[in-house]
C-alpha cells in the first residue's frame, strides 16, 4: 500500500474552494515579463501552476506581462515558450497583457469617473516624498482634487501623446495615511514613448504591473493567482481594484520563492553577467537559467523531482544546490550511457600483447537487465588517467603502481613492469604485461585484484573537448553578500580539456546523456561540430548532498 502524499497549503485551498462550490473549474496562469530568460525559480512556479491545474482538471494560461516596452523583446518571448515546453507543459491560451490595453484603458476611465483615480503632474521624486514613511502618513497631492471631467480630459490627452515621458501619471485615489504604503495613491498608468514589440507605436501610455496584473487575471477568469511572497503587500491593492471595478473576483495566493545556494536569481543580476561577458550568454551552463541548466545536461525529470522535494512553503529559505544535483544524479544514473573517456592521459603499453593486433570487447551501456551492449576496440597501446598510476603508493592504493596488478575495465588484468620518464621526471609511458586468460566475462586466471581502471585504445581514440563546470560563485549566498555580487565570481568555474574518448562518442546526439566512467555525467554541447565534439560536465559522480543529510 503506497503512502498518500499530504497536500500543500495551496492544494488545501483549491480543494476547499471546489468542495464549497466557489469555483467549478480551476484556472491558473504563468505570467512572466519577457525581459530576460527564465531561471530555476521560475521552473518552480511553472511546475506549481501547471501541475495544480492538471491535478484538479483545470487549465493554465501563459500570459506575457508585456507592459514595459523598453526592456522587452521577442527573443525573450520565444525562449520562455521553449523553456515551458521543455519542462513538459502546454498552456491552453497564449495571451499578452497588451491584448487588454483597450480594456485596461476603459477600466482606468471607470475609476476616474467614479472618483477613484486622478491625473497627477508631480515628478516621481515629489510623489515619493509625498508618500511619507512606514511610520509617518503621506500628504495629498495638490492635483488630487481635480474634477472628474478634467481628469478624463488629461488622461485622454496622455493617451493621445500630448505629453512627454514623466510629465503626468494616473494615480489611484485611495488613502495617503494607509498603513500599507502601496495603498497610498499608487501610480497605475505612466507615459512611455517607446516602440512595443507587439503594439508598435499604437500606445504611449502603459499600465503599471499592479494595475495590469489583477485585471488581466480577472478578464481571464483566473481562480487562483499564485505569486511569490514579495507580492504579499500588493494583494490589498489587487483586491481593491477588482472590487472598485466590479469584475470577476480573482484572488492572489503567495508561496515562498526559490532561493538556492551559489546562484543569483535576479534577472537584473543575470543580465549583468551576460552584458559584461562574465558568462557566454543566457544559456551558459553556469547560469541559473532554465536554458543554462538544459545546456548543461539537466533533464526535465530531474527538475520535476527537485520541485517535488522542496515542496510549496510559506516561508523563505535557502535551498542547497546539492539537492538539485542529487536529483539530476538520480535520473542520469538510470538513463545515461556508460562510456570510457580519459581526461588526463598517459600512455600505457602492453608489452606482451602482439604489435598491430586489436580486438573488439563488449560492455553494457547501462546497469541492469536488458542493457544495450556496445563494442570497444582494444589494442597494445592504451590511454589511462595519470591519477590512476602512482610510483610510490601507500598500502591502501589499489590502482596501478610498479609491480602491482589492476583490471582494465571490460578487458584484462595487467601488471606494471616499468615506467619511462622525461628529463623533468614526469612519467611518459607505463609498460605493463597482461594475463591472456583474465578477460572480463571469461576470467580463468584465478587472480583476484581489487582495483579496476578505465582506458581508451590509442589507435582508435577520438579527441574531444571537455568543459568542466563548477559553481559560478565562491560563496553560498552571493545575492545578499556585502559589496558587488560579481566580486564573488569563481575564477575556476570553467576548465577546458582535450580528452581521449572511445570512438562510439563520435556519434553522440544532443539529447543523449552519458556517464564518463569514474568521472561524471556529461552531455554534448550545442557548440559541437561533427568533427569536433564538445561535452559539458553536468554533475560529478560524487554525491556530497546525501552525505550532509
Amino acid at each position: 500500500m503506497t503512502e498518500e502524499k499530504s497536500l500543500n497549503f495551496i492544494e488545501e485551498i483549491v480543494e476547499s474552494d471546489l468542495a464549497s462550490g466557489k469555483y467549478k473549474n480551476i484556472v491558473t496562469r504563468f505570467p512572466p515579463e519577457p525581459n530576460g530568460y527564465l531561471h530555476i525559480g521560475h521552473a518552480k512556479s511553472i511546475t506549481l501552476n501547471f501541475s495544480l491545474a492538471k491535478k484538479y482538471g483545470g487549465y493554465t494560461n501563459l500570459r506575457f506581462d508585456d507592459t514595459n516596452p523598453v526592456t522587452e523583446d521577442i527573443e525573450y518571448v520565444d525562449s520562455i515558450k521553449d523553456d515551458i515546453r521543455w519542462l513538459g507543459f502546454e498552456w491552453k491560451q497564449e495571451l499578452y497583457a497588451s491584448d487588454y490595453f483597450d480594456q485596461l484603458f476603459q477600466f482606468a476611465l471607470k475609476l476616474i469617473k467614479e472618483g477613484y483615480a486622478y491625473v497627477d503632474d508631480s515628478t516621481s521624486e515629489e510623489i515619493a516624498t509625498m508618500k511619507g514613511t512606514p511610520t509617518q502618513p503621506g500628504v495629498n497631492s495638490p492635483f488630487r482634487s481635480r474634477s472628474v471631467e478634467e481628469n478624463i480630459s488629461l488622461f485622454t490627452q496622455m493617451k493621445d501623446g500630448k505629453f512627454k515621458d514623466g510629465e503626468k501619471v494616473l494615480r489611484a485615489k485611495i488613502d495617503m495615511s494607509h498603513t500599507n504604503m502601496l495603498m497610498r495613491d499608487p501610480v497605475i498608468y505612466r507615459i512611455k514613448h517607446a516602440h512595443h514589440h507587439r503594439t508598435g507605436n499604437q500606445w504611449c501610455i502603459y499600465p503599471m504591473y499592479d494595475f495590469a496584473h489583477g485585471q488581466s487575471d480577472s478578464i481571464e477568469n483566473i481562480t487562483h493567482s499564485i505569486c511569490t511572497l514579495e507580492f504579499v503587500p500588493h494583494r490589498e491593492l489587487y483586491d481593491w481594484l477588482i472590487q472598485k471595478l466590479e469584475i470577476f473576483p480573482s484572488h492572489q495566493y503567495e508561496f515562498a520563492r526559490l532561493n538556492m545556494t551559489y546562484t543569483v536569481m535576479s534577472k537584473r543580476k543575470l543580465l549583468q553577467l551576460v552584458n559584461e561577458k562574465i558568462v557566454a550568454g543566457w544559456d551558459d551552463p553556469r547560469m541559473s537559467t532554465i536554458s543554462g541548466f538544459r545546456r548543461r545536461g539537466y533533464t526535465p525529470e530531474s527538475i520535476h523531482l527537485f520541485c517535488e522535494k522542496i515542496g510549496v512553503a510559506r516561508r523563505e529559505n535557502l535551498i542547497d544546490i546539492g539537492l538539485l544535483e542529487f536529483c539530476l544524479r538520480e535520473h542520469l544514473n538510470k538513463i545515461a550511457l556508460r562510456k570510457m573517456v580519459v581526461l588526463d592521459p598517459v600512455k600505457l603499453i602492453i608489452t606482451n600483447y602482439p604489435e598491430g593486433q586489436s580486438e573488439t570487447l563488449t560492455s553494457e551501456d547501462l546497469h541492469g537487465e536488458n542493457s544495450p551492449i556496445r563494442n570497444i576496440p582494444f589494442s597494445r597501446e592504451l590511454w589511462i588517467e595519470q591519477e590512476d598510476f602512482l610510483e610510490e603508493p601507500d598500502k591502501k592504493w589499489f590502482r596501478l603502481a610498479p609491480g602491482k596488478m589492476v583490471r582494465l575495465k571490460s578487458a584484462y588484468i595487467i601488471q606494471c613492469d616499468k615506467v619511462e620518464k622525461d628529463n623533468t621526471g614526469k612519467v611518459t609511458e607505463i609498460h605493463c604485461s597482461y594475463i591472456p586468460n583474465s578477460k572480463s566475462g571469461n576470467d580463468q586466471s584465478g587472480l583476484h585484484v581489487k582495483g579496476t581502471i578505465h582506458w581508451v585504445s590509442v589507435q582508435h581514440a577520438i579527441d574531444i573537448e571537455v568543459r568542466l563546470y563548477d559553481r559560478l560563485f565562491t560563496i553560498e549566498d552571493p545575492a545578499n553578500a556585502e559589496g558587488d555580487f560579481k566580486d564573488y565570481i569563481n575564477p575556476n568555474s570553467l576548465k577546458v580539456k582535450t580528452a581521449k574518448a572511445e570512438p562510439s562518442l563520435a556519434n553522440s546526439h544532443i539529447d543523449d546523456r552519458y556517464q564518463f566512467i569514474r568521472k561524471g555525467y556529461f552531455c554534448l554541447d550545442s557548440d559541437a561540430k561533427p568533427q569536433s565534439p564538445v561535452f559539458n560536465l553536468s554533475v560529478s559522480l560524487k554525491d556530497t548532498f546525501a552525505k550532509k543529510k
